[in-house]
């Protein structure tokens, strides 16, 4: 069985490789960068498949050497290798398994990342603040480039708003675990009396729409510019290069002060458009998946408890998955990894469990 559907992924393979050199395809921007895409997909799981035939084909060819071997030192060898390939037959066997469940297709775009503080006034900012601190440094470790595109400072400091852009590798697929409220247990800075507040900040992390992806009239878009601010309101300069776009039929707002220049703003402030009206779609299903999955309800129900942030106890606690880390100074600093794998870990077993029940 396994073989037969490894069999059609080649064959898909192979018609994808001729087809993205053919001059017709190539002059269709939007075709050739789907099948570059997928062609780039499939990669993976045909190494995987060709690692499992020629693992088969040794396995057959050393248990056929222990049953006809008189030797005995070459039946050792035999056995050796038949111990040495069947649990790697096995494992690849799961790989795969995994492999052909089909992936989110947004998976591998960039993304998107909106903090907000949430209940608690301005100790929900302060923590917003540090949570973009937090991601600012994990995009480093990961060599991602992270773009601030719009910003609305607390009042006590952190942000009471701060959406960026976040270009790499995948990195929605990475990033799509940190979608809901994130909850913070702490003795705030504000707070004189040393009693332990809890706070919240929500984080969306939105997929960014590319350019064929979706396609907006200019009709439905209202421009407004005004002067960029910076702390506490005061003007950075007197030109009006901020943007702001109204989509008219969603009623989507969005707006893009980092630039300088006012059509660089423009163009950035368009392109978050974009992604905010795909996302409309994109929403539907993740309600779909998030009602499947417990570590996508996140992103499905941005409105969901995922993570607690505890200082008296120097801990953290994805409440997806139930897992507790006792290392909040370096999860801080950025050290989010290992939580973002066993969630990834939890998603794919579930993954698995459903396609075995089709």
């Amino acid at each position: 069985m396994i073989i037969e559907k490894l069999q059609g992924v080649r064959d898909r393979y192979k018609v994808i490789s001729e087809q993205i050199t053919d001059p017709d395809v190539m002059s269709d921007m939007k075709r050739y960068i789907q099948l570059s895409r997928e062609y780039k997909e499939l990669g993976p799981i045909v190494k995987a498949a060709d690692d499992y035939v020629t693992a088969s084909s040794n396995l057959q060819a050393a248990k056929d050497m222990f049953s006809k071997e008189k030797d005995d030192d070459m039946k050792e060898m035999a056995r050796g290798e038949i111990e040495e390939l069947e649990p790697r037959i096995s494992q690849l066997e799961e790989e795969i398994k995994l492999l052909l469940i089909p992936a989110d297709p947004q998976d591998a775009k960039n993304a998107i990342v909106e903090i907000r503080g949430g209940a608690g006034g301005d100790e929900a900012a302060i923590f917003a603040g540090d949570l973009m601190r937090m991601y600012l440094k994990f995009f480093e470790r990961r060599g991602w480039k992270a773009e601030i595109t719009n910003q609305s400072e607390g009042t006590a400091g952190g942000f009471k708003e701060i959406v960026i852009k976040v270009i790499g590798e995948g990195v929605y697929g990475v990033l799509k675990y940190e979608s809901g409220v994130h909850r913070v247990q702490r003795v705030p800075q504000t707070e004189t009396q040393g009693r332990v507040h809890t706070s919240a900040a929500s984080v969306a992390v939105l997929p960014e729409a590319e350019e064929f992806d979706i396609e907006i009239k200019t009709d439905d878009i209202r421009k407004d510019t005004f002067c960029s601010s910076g702390p506490g309101g005061q003007s950075v300069n007197t030109t009006y290069s901020a943007i702001r776009l109204t989509h008219i039929p969603s009623g989507i707002v969005v707006q893009c002060q980092d630039q300088k220049s006012q059509l660089k703003n423009y163009d950035k402030a368009f392109a978050e458009l974009r992604t905010r009206i795909y996302n409309l779609e994109y929403q539907k299903y993740l309600d779909e998946i998030s009602s499947k999955r417990k570590t996508m309800v996140s992103t499905g129900d941005r409105s969901a408890k995922i993570r607690t942030y505890n200082y008296p106890q120097g801990r953290v606690t994805d409440h997806r998955i139930g897992y507790t880390m006792h290392n909040l100074p370096t999860f801080l600093d950025g050290d989010i990894q290992e939580a973002l794998d066993k969630l990834q870990f939890a998603e794919n077993a579930e993954r698995l469990e459903a396609a075995s029940k089709e």
